[in-house]
């Protein structure tokens, strides 16, 4: 297998995981909303440590993404290649502050569910602190997924790698993401209530993870590319 199609199928296989994985933790966690999440989060403890779990390796895959794709949008355009990384590393630190309050939400449940009626009002106030950070913190690393979606797409749209009515679909994706994200930090409401804007993204990546493994690059981009790279001596 030639450099260029390891690197399409191993970009392919962790826009799988990174999605999948995500979409299966988030049915594991119980909604973080009404008066009683902190005893539903200790009735189901182990169900979110295996979230926890699962979200560290889809986390790690976003990053991993910009990652493997650098080698090949590099020869194109450092800059923009670098942005994804720089920005998709920034996502993943903030999903993983959103993973450590999640963590912190299921031991306040433990302790909520023995406590007193004295002691759960600062117990509760503490975790609905915690959810917030929680949900600004995913709000953030949605942003910075943004921006560095947006930078490979453009690149991929620019070398034509992948067909250009595949990167250009990103592009509008990532636009309508970013829209989702706009409205949820003028309007105060978590990024979920806008599900509808963000499923263009969904649908997205996982056609361009299936592009990728199965078709892999344009041969006579990668040409091109690999030809513009080397007259740049990268």
């Amino acid at each position: 297998m030639n450099p260029m199609r390891k690197i399409a199928v191993v970009t392919g296989v962790l826009f799988l995981i990174a999605t999948v994985v995500h979409l299966v933790a988030s049915s594991l966690v119980p909604t973080l909303t009404g008066a009683d999440y902190l005893t539903r989060l200790s009735a189901h403890r182990s169900q979110v440590a295996a979230a926890v779990l699962l979200n560290l390796v889809g986390y790690l895959a976003c990053a991993g993404i910009a990652v493997a794709l650098y080698p090949a949008l590099s020869k194109w355009n450092v800059g923009m290649a670098l942005g994804a990384v720089v920005f998709r590393a920034v996502e993943t630190v903030y999903y993983l502050v959103g993973v450590v309050n999640l963590l912190s939400l299921s031991t306040l449940g433990q302790q909520f569910s023995a406590a007193g009626a004295a002691e759960r009002a600062p117990l509760q106030a503490i975790a609905n602190s915690l959810v917030s950070i929680k949900d600004h913190a995913g709000l953030v690393a949605v942003l910075a997924f943004c921006l560095g979606g947006f930078l490979y797409y453009l690149a991929f749209f620019q070398s034509r790698l992948i067909p250009r009515w595949l990167s250009g679909f990103g592009i509008v994706a990532v636009i309508l993401l970013m829209a989702a994200c706009l409205l949820a930090l003028f309007s105060g409401n978590r990024i979920t209530s806008y599900v509808p804007l963000a499923m263009a993204i969904f649908f997205q990546e996982m056609v361009l993870a299936v592009w990728l493994i199965v078709k892999g690059f344009d041969p006579s981009a990668v040409a091109a590319l690999l030809a513009r790279a080397a007259a740049a001596g990268l």
